[in-house]
């Protein structure tokens, strides 16, 4: 039985969806960075880094437009355990899609490389070069990805299960469509 709940602003929505797409393309250009040593690994590299860097502007403004607008409320009748877990899992979401884009510039700025956006757009260096630091945040942007890929295939699933099993007007809220 879908609830007639508020939904999130068009321009939540809109934030949302665009993250989202970024946000796979993202993972997935991670792992072909990672498993490739042949001119793709160039490629991928020059893609994913203004990439990760429109993302983490994306997310500023997100966060700056959920914090002004907040969030429409979950149905009342979603068990307080699953309302704790949806709000857990949210908080997890924004804290990786900003740490993962801040992680990987200390990490290139660790290795001495440039984070350039474009021809001519350098970011500059945020942490002293550093064999070890580089070493270490390489881990932790690593280790996170996998963290943050098992946290976005979850939030698919929630979902899903709001949408296909409980139709409690939750999937709406985002996704929009009928009520």
């Amino acid at each position: 039985m879908t609830e007639d709940l508020p939904r999130f602003t068009l321009v939540q929505r809109l934030l949302h969806w665009l993250m989202a797409i970024g946000i796979l393309a993202m993972l997935f250009i991670g792992v072909g960075m990672v498993s490739t040593v042949t001119e793709t690994h160039l490629t991928l590299v020059s893609i994913h880094k203004p990439l990760g860097v429109a993302l983490f502007a994306l997310v500023l403004i997100r966060l700056f437009v959920r914090l002004k607008c907040g969030a429409p409320a979950l149905p009342a009748a979603l068990p307080e355990p699953m309302k704790f877990a949806a709000h857990l899992s949210h908080y997890a979401l924004y804290a990786l899609m900003i740490a993962m884009p801040l992680l990987g510039w200390g990490m290139l700025s660790a290795a001495g490389y440039p984070v350039t956006l474009w021809p001519g757009a350098t970011l500059p260096q945020i942490l002293p070069e550093s064999r070890e630091l580089h070493t270490m945040l390489w881990n932790a942007h690593s280790a996170l990805s996998f963290a943050f890929f098992a946290l976005v295939l979850l939030h698919v699933a929630a979902a899903l299960f709001h949408a296909l099993v409980r139709r409690d007007g939750v999937f709406q809220q985002m996704a929009g469509g009928a009520r």
